[in-house]
């Protein structure tokens, strides 16, 4: 990766103190996390970043779309120690700079997210026939797909439609990613498995989930508690995938004990 295309990554930062990282999940963009954002900003400095292709950062091209060449892109924009928070595949992401930069990160918090999300073995994850179906459905109509897999996301949650609302009112702010971006980053969902390194995180490490989530399935939390022995974790009771927005006041409270528990 070139010194030149991590620069071309647009961040967004608001407030002042410790910095948060936000990275958003598949498909969506960064504008998910704003409805958050208002409450964090009068103690610390809050950081939004879209993923390459997505968003702000549409026209961003990586030589190789990895989780790698990803995870290099923005913690060399971000430039500076931070708390990493991340929400599905942006809990991946986050936890790859964690691994590979671990002194760029103060502190992880991955939100319904998965070291692997695809079932494999006797790992309880999204069936690859789903995502397999998800790749179809791309190229004869993203925008369809998209909103198919929101109302998957949303499944379970007490106010699915508010949810679902919700988020897209708040994503489709900015133009949407292309096909071939949608394609690519549905593969990292599929292909990264970062299982085995998760024991190598040092810092700080809080993991939340949906009790109710239909892709990252609760029977996974105790697996992933023994991979990551050090790390700290919440089960939203009634939130499926999005906890940040369907129990949002919840989500800060514990997101902010936290973070001045561990952090100050």
């Amino acid at each position: 990766m070139t010194k030149s295309m991590a620069e071309r990554l647009k961040i967004a930062s608001q407030g002042q103190g410790i910095p948060l990282v936000f990275i958003h999940g598949w498909g969506l963009n960064s504008a998910v996390w704003q409805p958050c954002l208002a409450q964090l900003q009068t103690n610390f400095e809050v950081i939004t970043v879209d993923l390459p292709g997505f968003a702000t950062n549409s026209k961003v091209q990586l030589g190789q779309y990895s989780l790698v060449e990803i995870a290099d892109a923005i913690a060399q924009t971000v430039g500076k120690p931070a708390v990493y928070i991340g929400w599905s595949l942006g809990g991946l992401v986050a936890s790859q700079i964690t691994i590979k930069h671990p002194k760029q990160v103060l502190g992880l918090v991955t939100v319904a997210s998965s070291p692997q999300f695809v079932e494999r073995d006797n790992w309880p994850g999204i069936k690859a026939s789903v995502l397999a179906l998800f790749h179809q459905q791309l190229a004869q109509d993203t925008t369809k797909t998209i909103s198919n897999f929101l109302k998957i996301q949303a499944m379970g949650s007490p106010h699915i439609r508010q949810d679902i609302k919700k988020i897209r009112d708040l994503v489709m702010q900015h133009e949407q990613p292309t096909r071939q971006v949608l394609d690519d980053s549905l593969s990292l969902l599929e292909t990264s498995n970062l299982s085995e390194q998760l024991q190598n995180i040092t810092q700080p490490f809080l993991r939340l989930y949906g009790k109710l989530d239909g892709l990252v399935p609760k029977q996974v939390i105790a697996l992933i508690d023994d991979l990551a022995p050090n790390s700290q974790r919440y089960i939203f009771e009634q939130a499926s995938h999005a906890p940040f927005i369907s129990h949002q006041t919840e989500f800060l409270t514990i997101l902010i004990s936290w973070l001045k528990e561990h952090l100050n």
